[in-house]
């Protein structure tokens, strides 16, 4: 066994390197050059504009192609961004995956977990994730959490011979094991790479999006088919025809919201990557965004996570050389100290002649270790609250006492008689008290006063002394923090536990599996949860939060199961990384409200000319430059603008409440006007035409200044400048010629003064009947 537990030799990894037994984890799968290329070139959309660009090729107007810009624009742009996101994202998973600790040579060496081999021993430690499949070869007070294969969530106890499965983690205790399933076979291979995957999951906006598309899809075919028998019926030639169907065909068409969507995603999944805060999916975007409660670990969030021994207090008839002497002793007996003892370890040497018998490692679930040394006893150390008996009241007000002031008390106690199945000995007596120190981040008021500006509501919910805890958090500006509870007194049922979380802001003693349960509970209320964590007691609830956020330095666990990683370990990264998601999903839905509108208005211009059967009021380049003015240039800048609003629910609802009125309005109105001024004497189609351009453009820039709002002098810049560059068109004769834009009489001008004035009114109306959400989101 000696042996064994030395590990493999130089010579035994090579052979087993050589033979190819190896843990050759899958990469995740991510696309490759040639899969990135054809899913952003063969998507329908460009489908649909290609065989439009065909059709008015064969109608004979290359000059009606410009629509045909969009492919090149969409493919070109959608590359680029997604080969920028995957290099970044394979940057940063490099530094958050997990490593194995190996021994080789009788020596421990940290690897990559793709380093692994055959029958390789691995060191095993609280917070570990288990990399792959093995045999315990020795455990000290060894518990694996399995939550994430089998779902359950009490940790099992390890013994030798017992087998680990990769995937799981170490809740308490340590342990060295012997590979024995690696590579493929090894349950670690989903998720060794899984900062990697590179997806879109669980995003409504993308399910909105998706929806609209399916839609139209049913919409265009048969309204252009209807289009274009009615226009053959009625035009002279079948190229005017088929001209007039390609125009009303692209303007359904939402040509560029798919990959704004799309862009919008990676753009703030590299905006992340660049805050060294790795999303390990694109839809951790959007999830950021939607957070409206935020759930705070204390240690290593609000706190630095370093902890130091400020002072040591015996108590009793404890001498204070007696203390040291059993401090060092239990500092000694556990091979894999957690931060609270390795802070003891520090100050107190090992005592000779302290024979280490059994010890039980720490465990959050019960809140003490304990360690039997021969004759000498059994000492406990832990929270003070569980391990005082009912007469150490003066003891007990010493320790509260300095909970109160904000430091993390420790107790030790020694009893003549051992833990049974993990229940504590009888007649204990009290050693000493421990007393640490956290230190609160400087920066965390400033950071807790950004989520109460945002409307996050912030819940404290850590192991710890609640009365520590409330005052940590009153020094960090947390709201609420003087009416702190114990969580040994809240109820189980998920009802009344969302109650209590109503109303109160921190919570003290708080078990692993009581982190879990009020992340549901506040999910059952409506609430988008974020939990924050970096020790092994977080993973449960970090696993089923909305999004789990882990810190790089916090155990590999943590990492595994959390969805976004701050890899700097700074706090202060997430009130920019929730700016970055709240601002792109919002610019998102306040851009697609301009491709909606462009499609609702140009699916009632096709009907309308269809059942009247005259020439259509648009050619395709026309429309082109409408939608380049009132959507595309516009909704660019719009989509970077900064917007913190607090992103809710309902994107679809919101979208079409606005969008398909304010649509049926724009339409309707210009194909009035196109009708009066078309039958004007002395008007000619292209003035028609014209006029009805201008009209549309009119109430275009009107639904942009009414999604804009609140308006900044930006904004209206913006508008203006669209107008202004229209009007630059307008005045140069190439511009006139080019899109056959010929200045109607001055009664048309008239009407066209009138029925852009009254389409604005329209619009503003129906987006404050049908749609007020929609166009008052801050920005």
């Amino acid at each position: 066994m000696t042996e064994t537990l030395t590990g493999l030799t130089g010579a035994e990894v090579a052979e087993r390197v050589a033979d190819g037994r190896v843990n050759d984890v899958p990469d995740a799968p991510v696309r490759t050059f040639p899969q990135i290329v054809q899913a952003n070139v063969l998507t329908p959309v460009n489908a649909i504009i290609g065989t439009l660009f065909v059709l008015i090729l064969v109608a004979g107007y290359p000059a009606d192609a410009l629509f045909a810009g969009v492919v090149i624009s969409n493919s070109v742009i959608g590359i680029a961004q997604e080969i920028q996101a995957r290099r970044t994202l394979d940057a940063l998973a490099v530094l958050s995956a997990p490593k194995a600790r190996v021994r080789r040579d009788g020596a421990t060496t940290e690897i990559g977990v793709s380093g692994v081999v055959t029958d390789e021993v691995l060191e095993l430690s609280p917070g570990d994730q288990v990399v792959v499949d093995g045999e315990i070869l020795s455990a000290s007070g060894l518990e694996i959490d399995e939550s994430l294969l089998t779902g359950e969530s009490d940790p099992v106890e390890k013994a030798i011979g017992d087998q680990v499965m990769s995937g799981s983690f170490v809740s308490a205790g340590s342990s060295l094991y012997r590979a024995t399933h690696i590579g493929a076979e090894s349950y670690a291979a989903k998720l060794a790479e899984e900062a990697r995957r590179f997806e879109l999951a669980g995003s409504e906006l993308r399910r909105g999006v998706n929806i609209i598309m399916r839609w139209l899809t049913f919409i265009i075919p048969p309204a252009s088919i209807l289009l274009l028998l009615r226009q053959l019926d009625t035009q002279d030639r079948w190229q005017d025809a088929l001209q007039a169907t390609v125009a009303a065909a692209v303007a359904m068409v939402p040509d560029g919201l798919v990959l704004l969507t799309s862009l919008s995603f990676i753009t703030g999944v590299i905006a992340l990557a660049r805050r060294k805060a790795l999303a390990k999916e694109l839809a951790s975007v959007e999830l950021l965004a939607r957070v409206d409660t935020l759930c705070l670990d204390k240690t290593g969030t609000i706190t630095t996570g370093e902890i130091s021994l400020s002072t040591v207090e015996a108590v009793g008839s404890t001498s204070e050389d007696e203390a040291a002497a059993v401090l060092g002793a239990l500092g000694a007996s556990d091979p894999s100290p957690n931060a609270t003892l390795a802070a003891i370890i520090e100050h107190y040497d090992a005592p000779d002649g302290w024979e280490l018998t059994r010890n039980l490692p720490f465990s959050s679930a019960r809140k003490w270790a304990a360690t039997e040394f021969g004759d000498r006893g059994t000492y406990y150390l832990g929270a003070p609250d569980i391990l005082f008996d009912a007469d150490d009241q003066t003891e007990r007000a010493q320790a509260e006492a300095a909970a109160n002031a904000g430091l993390r008390v420790l107790l030790v106690t020694r009893s003549d008689d051992g833990w049974h199945d993990q229940e504590l000995g009888t007649s204990r007596t009290p050693v000493c008290l421990v007393l640490l120190e956290d230190t609160v981040r400087p920066d965390a008021p400033e950071i807790f006063a950004f989520f109460k500006e945002q409307g996050v509501q912030l819940k404290v919910i850590s192991g710890d002394n609640p009365a520590t805890v409330a005052e940590v958090a009153r020094r960090a500006g947390i709201d609420g923090a003087d009416a702190w509870v114990d969580a040994r007194t809240i109820p189980d049922d998920q009802d009344s536990l969302a109650d209590q979380l109503e109303t109160t802001t921190v919570f003290g003693r708080v078990t692993p599996h009581q982190k879990r349960a009020m992340v549901h509970a506040l999910q059952s209320r409506g609430r988008t949860v974020a939990m924050t964590g970096d020790g092994v007691n977080d993973v449960l609830a970090l696993k089923d939060a909305d999004m789990g956020i882990a810190m790089g330095a916090g155990s590999s666990s943590t990492r595994a199961v959390a969805q976004l990683v701050l890899l700097d370990n700074k706090f202060a990264t997430l009130p920019r990384v929730l700016s970055e998601g709240r601002r792109v999903i919002n610019n998102i839905e306040r851009v697609a409200n301009l491709f909606i509108t462009k499609a609702a208005y140009a699916v009632l211009l096709t009907a309308l000319v269809g059942i009247a059967g005259s020439p259509f009021p648009f050619l395709p380049r026309q429309l082109t430059l409408i939608g380049s003015f009132s959507i595309g240039v516009p909704g660019f800048f719009l989509a970077l603008a900064p917007n913190e609003s607090l992103v809710r629910p309902g994107f679809l609802d919101r979208v079409l409440r606005f969008s398909l009125p304010a649509g049926a309005v724009a339409g309707a109105v210009t194909y009035a006007l196109y009708e009066w001024v078309r039958r004007l004497d002395g008007i000619t189609l292209a003035e028609a035409r014209t006029a009805a351009t201008v009209t549309l453009l009119s109430i275009g820039l009107t639904i942009l200044m009414l999604i804009s709002r609140p308006l900044k002098p930006w904004k209206i810049g913006l508008a203006a400048a669209m107008a202004g560059l229209y009007a630059v068109v307008m005045a140069i004769p190439f511009g006139r010629e080019y899109f056959e834009l010929d200045l109607p009489t001055s009664e048309a001008w008239v009407g066209v003064s009138v029925a852009a004035v009254a389409g604005s009114i329209g619009v503003w109306i129906t987006s404050h009947v049908f749609g007020p959400e929609a166009t008052g989101r801050a920005s």
